[in-house]
Parts: structure tokens; C-alpha cells; sequence
């Protein structure tokens, strides 16, 4: 893959740097699919590396091999400037090559990851449509291990180990893909789906699984994960 499907890494002038994020986008999405979501952390005095990697060509362990390394390799390029940890924000399948890459290796300088919309246990979609033409073709080899059989790939990582929070949506633009998913759901992967074993916070949002990612609400709550560990949920 040619390093420069990564987008180099930023920072804002005057301001103090703490720590790298990591942006890993979504199958079939690229790193332009999270530049608001960079743009903000930014903002808050972050080194951003907004990961691009062809996600239809390849399978989930070769895709999060070359996507995660060439990530750290990025944030350690900027380590003169930072002060030790190397954070995470996920939009859906970039969840699951991040938990392939832990359930393999170890990150020393690990901080904390939020996954917005991740098919952490996989998703009915995949289930029932993989056989249907063209659905391979749209979606890449990754794609096709994202079902929720115990084969696939998100059954068989396990519980996170490291400070996850999970933010789902629930609602759907696609009436169809949706009619193959339990309720509610995002349009793409359930509720229920999002969540694993493990994980320190859960919240969601009235969202659709393809702009999840750009809402204020979701860019806010993903920065207060990062900062302190937890979401700010609403008064009951």
C-alpha cells in the first residue's frame, strides 16, 4: 500500500500537543469520511493520523496489518512532540481492524478507543444478502467476514481488554437492509450488534450507520471519551 493513503499528520499551530489519534474509516468509506471528526481533534491540541486504506481489496487480517502499522509508524514520527499515548476513533469495519490488530499484538503507549458503529458482533446483513450478485463485489473480501456466523471474524476476538466506548446509532435510511436486522439499528448493523463484552462506556444516537461519524453529538462525545474514559449521558 503507498504511504501516502495516509494523510500526514497535523497539528495546530500554538497549541499544546498531548497525545496521537488514530482515525480509521469504515468499508467502502475513505479517510475523507472522517475529516470532520480530525478536524476537531485537532483542534483540541491532538497529532491526527486519518488512516486511508483501500478497504474493499483485501481481508480484515491483511487490511488491519498495513492500516495499523503504517499508523503507528506515523504517530512515533511525531513522538518528539508527544507525551506517550496512542488513542483510537473507529467509524464501523475500522473498529474491527483495530481489535484484530490487540487480539494479535500489543500496543505499549495504549490509550483509549472510541468505535462508532462497529459490527462487533458482526452483522445479519452479511448473513443473508453475501450470496446475492454483486454483494462481493461492493463490499471486498473484508466485507464478506463481517457476518455473524462463528467463523467470522468479529465472533471470534473475544472481549476487549483495553477502554472501549461504543457509540451506536439507530436509525436507518435503508428501509431494505434494515428489514434484515433486528430493531432498532442504524441501517447497517444493530444495536445490539455494536456492543462487546468488555467495553467501559455505551451510548447512542437516533443516527444512520453511513453519517454517523460527522454528528456533532458523536464528534463531542468521542473527544470526552478520549479526554476522560467516559461519555456524558443525558439525565434520565
Amino acid at each position: 500500500m503507498d504511504t501516502g493513503l495516509i494523510n500526514k499528520a497535523r497539528t495546530q499551530e500554538n497549541m499544546p500537543i498531548r497525545d496521537c489519534v488514530v482515525l480509521l474509516h469504515g468499508l467502502a468509506r475513505t479517510s475523507k469520511s472522517m475529516d470532520k471528526i480530525a478536524q476537531a481533534f485537532e483542534h483540541k491540541g491532538y497529532l491526527v493520523v486519518n488512516v486511508n486504506y483501500p478497504s474493499r481489496t483485501d481481508t480484515v487480517e491483511k487490511l488491519s496489518a498495513v492500516a495499523m502499522q503504517q499508523a503507528l509508524t506515523a504517530c512515533e514520527q511525531g513522538s518528539t512532540r508527544l507525551q506517550g499515548k496512542i488513542h483510537f476513533v473507529t467509524h464501523s469495519m475500522g473498529g474491527i481492524l483495530l481489535r484484530y490488530y490487540l487480539a494479535e499484538q500489543s500496543i505499549e503507549n495504549l490509550g483509549r478507543a472510541v468505535l462508532i458503529a462497529p459490527p462487533n458482533q458482526g452483522s445479519e446483513v452479511v448473513d443473508r444478502l453475501g450470496n446475492v450478485p454483486g454483494f462481493k463485489r461492493l463490499n471486498g473480501p473484508a466485507g464478506m467476514q463481517l457476518g455473524t456466523d462463528k467463523n467470522s471474524i468479529p465472533s471470534t476476538l473475544g472481549p476487549v481488554d483495553f477502554p472501549v466506548g461504543v457509540i451506536a446509532g439507530s436509525r436507518s435510511i435503508n428501509p431494505i437492509l434494515s428489514l434484515n436486522l433486528p430493531k432498532p439499528n442504524d441501517g447497517k448493523v444493530s444495536v445490539k450488534s455494536t456492543k462487546v463484552e468488555g467495553m467501559a462506556d455505551f451510548i447512542q444516537f437516533p443516527l444512520n450507520h453511513t453519517f454517523i461519524m460527522r454528528n456533532e453529538h458523536v464528534i463531542k462525545q468521542s473527544i470526552l471519551f478520549i479526554q476522560t474514559g467516559n461519555f456524558q449521558h443525558p439525565l434520565e
